[in-house]
């Protein structure tokens, strides 16, 4: 680690104020690092476009009123956006997904609420009924986890289907 301060300073008194500053920074830098170490890592629910299109995408999960969903997420191709900040608070999470120009989709076999515009859904029954799309969605088990990336590709899964999400991935 090179000082600031000791830079251009010839011998004297310039390497005698660098020995006695040099251990007091040396412990503060290491007791900087030593903090930065043992902080939490960011927890989240991420999801990584791996594709070179514009992704819709929207995200269903229990929480302690009811099951809800949440979209639309507009995600860049190359790029990640987080869907969920801070720990993760359940086990299970579903994804569900449109390619916004090819018109592909990563969906799944749980059928839950879905709009045409932004939204927040309370309740997966009754979607059309209420004025709502349904919609298949993929489930996701984080293993309760505090942390989770979903990954969008343009391959296919093992079972063949087109255009499905690569499993979750802790992100630890």
């Amino acid at each position: 680690m090179q000082m600031w301060f000791a830079k251009g300073f010839g011998l004297g008194c310039a390497g005698r104020l660098r020995k006695r500053l040099s251990l007091p920074l040396l412990i503060f830098g290491a007791g900087l690092c030593a903090l930065a170490a043992t902080s939490p890592a960011r927890a989240d629910f991420r999801v990584c476009n791996a594709t070179q299109n514009l992704v819709g995408v929207g995200i269903g999960y229990r929480a302690k009123a009811g099951w809800i969903t949440e979209g639309w997420w507009h995600i860049e191709g190359s790029t990640c956006k987080t869907l969920i900040e801070g720990p993760l608070s359940s086990r299970f999470y579903y994804l569900y997904a449109e390619d916004a120009e090819r018109g592909g989709r990563w969906d799944g076999p749980i059928n839950m609420c879905v709009a045409e515009k932004e939204f927040k859904i309370a309740g997966v029954n009754d979607c059309v009924a209420r004025g709502f799309q349904r919609a298949g969605f993929q489930e996701y088990d984080t293993g309760e986890q505090a942390s989770w990336m979903v990954q969008l590709t343009d391959e296919p899964a093992t079972g063949g289907a087109p255009a499905a999400p690569a499993p979750g991935t802790n992100n630890q």
